[in-house]
C-alpha cells in the first residue's frame, strides 16, 4: 500500500518537541529550510517562540509554543489542535529530553522520575497522541529521539540509558505495527553531538563528585558532531524511512562491534568508568 499522503518537506506539517535547543531546534531550522511548517514546542515556550520568529523571518512557516511533555492532556491538546487546525499532521519528532550524568550511587528518587517521565514518558505521550491521527489519515511519520546510550551500556549516565533503551524499543516494535496504517516510525540514534545534554540539558543535573572540566574534556575526546549536520544527516535518513538511525557514522561500527561482542561493549564502558572517577578521585 503506497505511502502517497506523507509530504517530503515541503508543505509538511511538522511538530517537534524540545524544539527550543540542541537536535530540535537544529532540525526545525533544516526542515523550515526546506519548505516544512515547523512547531517548535518546548517547556521554555519564550525561547521556542524566539527560534520560530527568526525562521519565519527568514521566509520559513514557524511558530513556537509552550509543551511540557510530562503533562498528558497539554500533549493531547498540542497535537490535536495542529491537526485539526492544519487537517493533517505529517511528522512528530518526539525529542524532548533530559539526563542526569554521575553514578546511581548518588541519585535520588526524582533523579530517576524526573529522566523517566522527560525521556519516556514525553515520547509515550506523542506516540499515543498522533499515532491515531497518522492511522486515520493514512499517512505520517513518527520520529523518536533515542541516543547510543540506547544501544550501549552507559555508565555515569544510567537513567537517561535506561529510557532510551525504551524508546529503541517501543520504535522498532511501533514500527511493525504501524506498517500497515501507512505510518512510518524511526528513532534517531546520536552518537556525541554538540547540544546542551552532555550537562544535563537545561531540566537535567549531574550529581555526585563529576568535574565539569573533566566532563567536558571527556566530551571533546570524543569529537563531537555539529549539531546542525547530524540534523541534515538525520534527516537524510528521515526520508528514505530508514528504521534506526546512527550518525555520526563511525558509531555504526561501534555498535555492530558491540553486537558481535558484548563483552567488548561492557569492557569499554568499565574503561569510561574508571577513566570518571579517577577524574574526580572516586576510589
Amino acid at each position: 500500500m503506497p505511502n502517497n499522503g506523507l509530504r517530503t518537506f515541503d508543505g509538511a506539517v511538522v511538530l517537534i518537541t524540545g524544539g527550543a535547543s540542541g537536535i530540535g531546534h537544529a532540525l526545525g531550522k533544516v526542515l523550515a529550510g526546506r519548505g516544512a511548517e515547523v512547531v517548535l514546542a518546548d517547556r521554555d515556550g519564550d525561547d521556542a517562540q524566539r527560534h520560530a520568529d527568526e525562521l519565519s523571518k527568514k521566509g520559513r512557516p514557524a511558530t513556537g509554543c509552550h509543551l511540557d511533555v510530562t503533562d498528558p492532556e497539554a500533549v493531547e491538546a498540542t497535537i490535536g489542535r495542529l491537526a485539526k487546525d492544519r487537517g493533517r499532521l505529517d511528522y512528530i519528532f518526539n525529542n524532548a529530553g533530559i539526563g542526569v550524568g554521575g553514578e546511581v550511587a548518588h541519585y535520588e528518587l526524582s533523579d530517576w522520575t524526573r529522566v523517566i517521565d522527560v525521556n519516556l514518558m514525553g515520547v509515550v505521550y506523542g506516540v499515543q497522541f498522533a499515532y491515531p491521527i497518522m492511522r486515520k489519515q493514512g499517512f505520517g511519520h513518527i520520529v523518536n529521539t533515542a541516543s547510543m546510550a540506547g544501544l550501549l551500556p552507559a555508565p555515569n549516565a544510567i537513567s537517561y540509558t535506561t529510557t532510551k533503551h525504551a524508546v529503541v524499543g517501543l520504535s522498532r516494535a511501533l514500527r511493525i505495527e504501524a506498517e500497515q496504517y501507512n505510518v512510518r516510525v524511526s528513532v534517531l540514534c546520536p552518537g556525541v553531538i554538540r547540544t546542551p545534554i552532555i550537562e544535563g540539558g537545561k531540566y537535567g543535573r549531574v550529581v555526585g563528585p563529576m568535574p565539569q572540566e573533566a566532563m567536558k574534556k571527556a566530551f571533546e575526546r570524543l569529537k563531537p558532531m555539529d549539531v546542525d549536520q547530524f540534523a541534515q544527516a538525520a534527516l537524510h535518513d528521515v526520508e528514505k524511512n530508514r528504521s534506526m538511525i546512527i550518525h555520526p557514522a563511525k558509531w555504526r561500527w561501534i555498535y555492530w562491534l558491540s553486537r558481535l561482542s558484548p563483552r567488548l561493549a561492557e569492557a569499554t564502558g568499565r574503561q569510561a568508568l574508571a577513566q570518571t572517577r579517577q577524574a574526580s578521585s572516586i576510589s
